[in-house]
Formats: C-alpha cells, structure tokens, sequence
C-alpha cells in the first residue's frame, strides 16, 4: 500500500509540472547563466500572480509565461506615446492564456521541440548586453555605454519580441498568435528579420560607439 502511494505522488508529480497540462516546464533549461536567476520557471497550475508579489525584484518570481503573456495585453510605449494596439486583449486572462496556448502549438509544430524551451532561448537570444545611458559632467551631457541589469536584459528581450509581433499582426489579417510564435522562432534561429534581434543589435551597436 505504501509503495502504491509514493508511485502515486510520483505520478502526480510528473502530472504537475505540466504548464496548461500539455509541455513539461521541468525539462526547460537556462542556458545563459547570467540570466539563470531572473528567469523564473517554477511550476503553477494557474499561472496567476494577481498582483500579490510586491518584493523588490518581483518580477524574478514571477512565471516567465505569466510575464510574457501579461505584455502581450499591451506593449507598451513607443518614444513618447501610449499607443494601444492589441485593446482587445487588455485585462483579458482567459484570452491572454489562448493565444500563449496557440503560439505554443505552432512553436511546437514548427521545431518538433518544447515550445517552452524555444521561448526562453529565444529570449536569451534577444536580451541586449549593453545600452547607452547619458552622463552629466560639467554641465555637458555624453552618451555613455553600460552594462544592462539582468532582469532588465529579459525585460527588454521580451518587450521587443512582444513589439515586432504586434507590428506584424495589427491592422493585418495574421493572428496575434501567429505573429508572436513566428517572432519567437525567428529570435530562437538567430535569423535578423526578428525585430527583437534587430534591435538588440542597434542597441548594442550604439554602446559600442559610445565607449
């Protein structure tokens, strides 16, 4: 009998680590180990924080899904103005949760692989290592290169791959589903049509003539 029992927590073990019941979020891993600590893949059945994490570095707790699927609601601010793209979506979670599910079919079916672990290189991908800031000295501003904070680096990687799939998708017949799942692979295969890529390329491209 007791045999029987710890195969069962076993079982329902294996059972949990399950992300929407279909892909094994145990099995993903981190490559980059800068990133390693920022990028949170713990499992929960409802990947649904409702705003309860209030630590300083919140955002390290919080499922990598749960992130990228709370910015897909809105993108965020271009230059200096609030533009609403995907109004639709905002405050939607159950909406929000159907097109994660849908782009992680056509991720899975385009790779062959878990679509999980597609994301996460993709973001390790994507994530700048360098930006320019600007300094003050003697009342003169200069552009300077820095090092990017590492919850900042998946901030940013998942902001611009979020922002080039909804460049692709709004206002055109393409699925927002469509449009992220062909921006991940684009960044997981390191091709430089991805928006992400291109510009985490500028990016750096300015620290670097900025030094």
């Amino acid at each position: 009998m007791r045999e029987w029992l710890v195969l069962g927590d076993l079982r329902c073990k294996m059972v949990e680590q399950k992300i929407f019941g279909m892909w094994d979020i145990s099995e993903v891993q981190v490559n980059d180990m800068g990133l390693k600590a920022v990028i949170n893949l713990d499992y929960k059945p409802i990947l649904k924080t409702q705003g309860k994490i209030r630590s300083k570095y919140y955002q390290a707790k919080v499922n990598i899904i749960e992130r990228f699927s709370n910015l897909v609601t809105l993108s965020g601010h271009r230059g200096k103005k609030h533009k609403i793209e995907l109004g639709r979506l905002t405050g939607k979670y159950e909406h929000q949760m159907r097109t994660m599910i849908e782009m992680f079919k056509i991720l899975e079916k385009q790779t062959g692989k878990n679509p999980i672990q597609v994301l996460v290189t993709a973001i390790e991908n994507a994530a700048p290592r360098d930006e320019v800031t600007t300094i003050e000295y003697g009342g003169a501003r200069y552009p300077q290169a820095v090092d990017v904070a590492p919850l900042r680096r998946v901030s940013l990687a998942l902001r611009n791959i979020v922002r080039g799939a909804s460049d692709k998708a709004f206002g055109k017949k393409k699925k927002l589903a469509q449009a992220l799942a062909e921006e991940v692979k684009l960044a997981y295969d390191l091709n430089m049509e991805s928006a992400a890529l291109k510009k985490k390329n500028e990016v750096e491209k300015q620290a670097d003539s900025a030094r």
